[in-house]
């Protein structure tokens, strides 16, 4: 196993990095949200046309 795959669980940031870094502003929430949203309705999206296709070929 290398290294990367055996930590996979646990947090590598030093409490000191985590309590000194700067807040993120509300543009950069907005932005973040967005492209959450955008990705969550394409998978949606996705999600559909495979099940629409799916009762296509069923046939009983």
């Amino acid at each position: 196993m290398d290294r990367f795959s055996r930590n996979n669980y646990s947090n590598s940031a030093h409490l000191k990095e985590l309590m000194t870094a700067p807040p993120m502003t509300a543009e950069q929430h907005a932005a973040i949200n967005r492209k959450r949203n955008e990705l969550r309705r394409m998978i949606e999206e996705a999600k559909e046309i495979r099940n629409e296709n799916a009762d296509l070929l069923y046939q009983p």
